[in-house]
């Protein structure tokens, strides 16, 4: 615990009893946080307040997948907005370094941070202001904007196009050619994390990564992924529906030799026609606000831009200043 002449205390919570105190700063994630401790994605240890005069000013907690033993996204990060600019970010930033210097383990890298935002952000000043202060928070911790990304949700009702016959689908089943997949549709690629990957590793071990660490901790079927082949035979590209907290598009891809036919539009459709069979009540995706094309694809086909995502980066630091 860490305390100031000005009476600022820096500390983890207890435990579930001081949910309360942790929630009096509002949040999307705010209603999630007792199951997330229950089910072990999130620790007390890992939920950090920052409490001038016993008045929460400041907050930061990590989450991690069900299986994982580390930190692995910081996904709430705020501060009391009724405190000056520069005491409250100089607080939020305080608390940031002290906190992950406890939760990080040593010689790891500082996990991403991620917020949900509203889709229009930029253009209410409350809500931008709500946003550039935890982002500069960060920023003075060493930490920068990554990427934006838009949240999409398709919801019942909306029309999934019929097969045109252009393409037939089969599972995977072969584990070595869908990695072989995976590592094609990395060339030319326009997603930020793929790209950042490829910067540090081939593409064989960006692919290896992406279905061992990734698309393998989905506990949905896997007999609902799917490659898509075209007149010829061979396969232009795949998709793979899956379930974490929601039903997803968890990922898509167009192999380079194919793309500009429009064959996004139809393994998008294939995905979609999978999730839905399953009587969802809607499908959720995600993709970087500058990949047009798929963001393009995703409109296209009726999905709603319901929020955007904020990620920023610390670039595979260790330790925060």
């Amino acid at each position: 615990m860490t305390a100031t002449p000005h009476d600022l205390v820096i500390r983890p919570i207890t435990g579930p009893d001081e949910l309360d105190l942790f929630c009096q700063l509002p949040y999307v994630l705010n209603e999630e946080l007792a199951d997330d401790l229950t089910a072990g994605r999130r620790q007390p240890g890992w939920m950090w307040v920052a409490l001038r005069g016993g008045r929460l000013v400041a907050r930061a907690a990590w989450w991690t997948f069900l299986g994982s033993g580390d930190p692995e996204v910081l996904d709430i990060f705020d501060i009391d907005d009724r405190i000056g600019t520069t005491q409250g970010l100089d607080t939020a930033a305080g608390l940031l370094v002290k906190a992950a210097a406890e939760v990080i383990p040593a010689g790891d890298p500082v996990p991403q941070y991620s917020r949900f935002v509203p889709p229009d952000w930029r253009d209410h000043s409350a809500q931008r202001r709500v946003v550039k202060d935890r982002m500069a928070a960060i920023e003075q911790t060493g930490g920068r904007l990554f990427v934006e990304r838009l949240r999409l949700e398709w919801r019942p009702g909306t029309p999934i196009p019929e097969p045109t016959g252009r393409l037939t689908f089969r599972p995977v089943d072969d584990q070595s050619q869908f990695i072989t997949l995976l590592k094609a549709v990395l060339d030319g690629t326009l997603d930020a994390q793929d790209r950042a990957d490829l910067a540090r590793m081939p593409a064989e071990e960006v692919a290896l990564k992406q279905y061992q660490d990734d698309l393998l901790r989905f506990d949905s079927p896997r007999e609902w992924w799917r490659i898509a082949d075209g007149p010829d035979g061979e396969p232009v590209g795949f998709v793979i529906p899956a379930h974490n907290d929601n039903p997803i598009i968890a990922y898509i891809g167009v192999l380079p030799a194919h793309r500009g036919h429009g064959y996004v539009h139809e393994i998008l459709a294939e995905g979609t026609r999978i999730l839905a069979g399953q009587g969802v009540v809607r499908i959720r995706a995600s993709t970087d606000l500058g990949n047009a094309p798929m963001a393009h694809a995703f409109r296209q086909a009726g999905w709603v831009n319901f929020g955007r995502t904020i990620n920023m980066t610390w670039d595979d630091r260790e330790v925060l200043t």
